[in-house]
């Protein structure tokens, strides 16, 4: 049995202690060579094979993204992601740090050996690693479905040492370094659980087995029919209204009389309309996510029917913080954000090119037509103070930078408002750019960021375009925007329903 390793570059006083290490490894493998592990020659050969470049897993994830779930396709990209970086290390790191021979094939049975022997190096095992990252990092995202892949993970990495192509030691240091670059992935981008609000301040809210005294108004325009079909199912006695955009305020108004609980499901202007009459009505709000963004509904931890009938069910809800503005005679509220300066023409852009081309590629024309056009800074009073902004950004709650992704709220409840400026000048993309990688920089000649809980602004310009989850609306004169703390009852399950 060949477990040669080149030891030349280890100390003399090490190489005594490897050296029975990969001796007790070869033992190890001959053990595994000659045993007979029971209908495994049918399965673990072609296994082996079949998880070749990863092939395995990216059709694995294929099956997992087209479930209707968005946990499900989370599971499936977070472990694609762990696989490629599992096998970046391997490829460039692994494979030639340690030059180890592959084993003698002397003691496996003919039936198992596959027809085409790799020829890299043996340490470590390049599909261990892929079959660990990846298992690791679709569990990591949805426990469920980590516990369907592990089986099989733990098949294909056993599979290595059964066909004879590589070391128990191998395999250990491979699956290690496949779980490593998994938990990496999720330092860069936590996951949705990991970045959930606490479930505080919990409060009382009626309990509906399958659904009765719950009226949910559902936005057709927002492509919910299969979510509410599905919430139809989870709970049956609901009454579901879906109607077009233009009957959304009557229905939500018909709704909000003559239900015990008011649901919604649409993006976030509709979830913004229904939160209003369940303040003015006193009731508590179901809410499930139904449009391109659904920032409130992510952030409080609704992602699809499953949460959203979970929590109802169980009665399980929070009270959380709303935002109220005041600009002349007009007052609004806002669960998510409010602004001015140049993010209510990127409002207006992006719904302009949405309906043809999609909400992201929208998003992204219209950042690119309103950088570029010539414009002049927002002039307003701060404190007596004439100041010339590009944006002003209110979030209702503080937003937390998660790593590599967008900003999320640790918290709906903490009674501040987090206050974002881009100061005028004369070459605004450069700022704002300069803002958007930096996040909540306090010093800064470009930008800065402060929590509040009040925010007055005076001689705002006649016509100034102001956005509020995602509605745009002209505003005038003095604007006050402040916050209502714990305002409004919301369901939200406190554990994830797997």
């Amino acid at each position: 049995m060949n477990a040669d390793v080149d030891l030349t570059a280890v100390p003399k006083t090490g190489r005594r202690a490897l050296r029975r290490l990969l001796a007790a490894d070869t033992r190890l493998f001959e053990a595994a060579a000659t045993r007979h592990w029971p209908g495994a020659e049918r399965v673990l050969p072609g296994l082996s094979r079949s998880a070749n470049h990863g092939m395995l897993w990216f059709a694995a994830a294929g099956a997992m993204a087209v479930a209707r779930t968005p946990r499900s396709r989370r599971a499936a990209l977070r472990g694609v992601a762990s696989l490629g970086l599992a096998s970046l290390t391997i490829n460039t790191l692994g494979k030639w740090s340690v030059r180890r021979a592959r084993p003698v094939l002397d003691p496996v049975p003919l039936v198992r050996q596959l027809k085409r022997q790799p020829i890299t190096t043996s340490f470590p095992s390049g599909h261990a690693a892929s079959a660990a990252a990846f298992a690791t990092g679709v569990a990591l995202e949805s426990p469920a479905w980590g516990a369907a892949v592990a089986p099989v993970a733990f098949s294909v990495a056993a599979s290595r040492v059964y066909t004879g192509v590589h070391f128990p030691s191998d395999v250990l240091a491979g699956a290690a370094l496949g779980a490593g670059a998994a938990f990496l992935v999720r330092r860069l981008v936590p996951t949705r659980a990991g970045a959930l609000p606490p479930a505080r301040p919990r409060v009382e809210a009626p309990a509906l087995e399958q659904g009765e005294g719950l009226v949910v108004v559902a936005n057709r325009a927002s492509g919910t029919s299969d979510r509410v079909g599905a919430l139809r199912t989870a709970l049956p006695h609901a009454d579901i209204v879906e109607c077009e955009p233009q009957d959304v305020a009557d229905e939500l108004a018909k709704a909000a009389a003559r239900a015990r609980v008011l649901g919604v499901c649409g993006g976030d202007g509709t979830v913004n309309a229904a939160a209003a009459l369940a303040l003015r009505h006193d009731l508590p709000l179901a809410v499930l996510p139904g449009g391109t963004l659904n920032h409130f509904a992510l952030d409080l931890g609704i992602e699809d029917d499953r949460d959203l009938a979970w929590a109802v069910r169980h009665g399980e809800a929070v009270r959380v913080d709303v935002g109220r503005f005041r600009a002349g005679g007009a007052e609004g509220l806002f669960l998510n954000t409010f602004s001015l300066g140049v993010y209510p023409e990127l409002v207006r852009e992006r719904e302009h090119w949405s309906h043809r081309i999609g909400g992201w590629p929208a998003g992204v024309l219209g950042a690119l037509r309103v950088l570029r056009a010539d414009r002049h800074p927002l002039e307003v009073q701060v404190g007596g103070e004439q100041r010339p902004l590009w944006l002003l950004f209110v979030g209702n709650g503080i937003y937390h930078r998660m790593g590599l992704a967008p900003g999320r709220r640790k918290d709906l409840a903490d009674g501040l408002l987090d206050v974002r400026v881009v100061h005028g000048s004369r070459r605004p993309a450069l700022r704002l750019l300069a803002a958007a990688v930096a996040g909540p920089l306090t010093r800064s000649p470009a930008h800065a960021a402060v929590q509040l809980t009040r925010l007055r602004l005076t001689g705002v310009e006649p016509g100034t375009p102001l956005a509020y989850d995602g509605e745009v609306v002209p505003v005038s004169g003095d604007v006050t925007v402040e916050k209502l703390p714990a305002a409004l009852t919301v369901y939200r399950p406190v554990r994830k329903p797997f």
